[in-house]
């Protein structure tokens, strides 16, 4: 079988829930962003072009790429929906990632020229690559196996569950880094399995898995940096929100750390804690909750800072 039909199914779930990984209740405030910033509203289109890709850039890899592909299926402006799937498509390609590539094509349907067709040749030739390099990882592995070398297998699987991930075939590059459970040697690399299956977990909307790595890598003996703290935490909060657990997600949210800045653009953007943590806590929180975990909360406030938008709706419903 070739790679590109063993990915679409993990490519149609990645595309729902790749939006930070909460499924609808996530992709829903996503769209919220996109009206509020001027992306389905009228203006110059320079102006929404300019607000399309300042939004884009709080997130990378994968998770861009389905944003893009959401916000051109929902936004309802075809100016926005072809400038959405036109950095779809450049990216995808630049990444070799046929999947996204070729759903950007065939949604762009020839509307932006010959530039952004669907290349065939191109999709065939990197499909070939991508099997050679699977076999090259999966001779290797073998290699490793025979000499029974412990390390050298766990950084191999780990090669090859990288390798799935980039070309779209999650279920395969979960697989690949669950099998890296069987040759840890120390607590470091617990956490990094767990941030891959998390991370996988996400696109694919998983979120009760996503909680229990969580878990995982929050009960390692060794202590977590802050940034891996306020990784797991924010990323539990997204779980919680996908599960409708609205009140728990709060609570997640408004307990991340600072230190998440932008270092998890992967899964989440600091701009999410600060819109999804204040929604949750407005709608399930009570007055004085509000006041103690939200308004004089400085961990949460740091994130409110950035976004005086935010700040100003929550004051505006406290203060009414």
């Amino acid at each position: 079988m070739d790679v590109e039909s063993e990915v679409s199914a993990d490519a149609a779930a990645a595309a729902t829930n790749g939006l930070g990984g909460a499924g609808e209740a996530a992709a829903e405030d996503a769209e919220a962003v996109v009206v509020t910033n001027g992306l389905a509203g009228g203006g110059e289109a320079s102006a929404e072009q300019r607000s399309l890709e300042a939004y884009a850039a709080l997130y990378s890899g994968r998770t861009r790429l389905a944003r893009l592909v959401f916000i051109a299926q929902r936004c309802g402006v075809e100016a926005i929906e072809l400038a959405a799937l036109r950095m779809a498509y450049d990216e995808a390609k630049a990444r070799e990632d046929t999947a996204f590539y070729r759903e950007a094509a065939l949604r762009i349907n020839g509307r932006l020229g010959p530039t952004h067709l669907l290349d065939q040749d191109w999709v065939d030739s990197v499909n070939h690559r991508a099997e050679q390099r699977k076999e090259n990882l999966e001779t290797e592995l073998e290699v490793y196996k025979t000499c029974l070398h412990g390390e050298s297998i766990r950084i191999c699987y780990n090669d090859l569950g990288d390798f799935y991930y980039s070309h779209g075939r999650l279920t395969e590059a979960f697989k690949s880094y669950i099998k890296t459970e069987e040759y840890f040697s120390a607590s470091e690399h617990v956490v990094q399995m767990c941030m891959k299956a998390i991370l996988i977990s996400v696109e694919l909307g998983h979120n009760v898995r996503v909680l229990n790595f969580v878990s995982k890598a929050q009960g390692c003996q060794d202590p977590l940096s802050p940034i891996a703290i306020a990784k797991l935490q924010a990323v539990a909060g997204l779980a919680r929100l996908g599960r409708k657990e609205y009140k728990l997600a709060a609570q997640e949210f408004l307990e991340t750390g600072p230190e998440l800045g932008s270092n998890y653009s992967e899964v989440i953007a600091a701009q999410d804690v600060a819109t999804y943590g204040s929604l949750c806590a407005l709608a399930f929180l009570n007055y004085s909750d509000i006041k103690m975990k939200v308004i004089e909360n400085a961990k949460f406030g740091s994130f409110l800072s950035l976004f005086p938008e935010i700040r100003g709706l929550v004051n505006d419903f406290y203060y009414r």
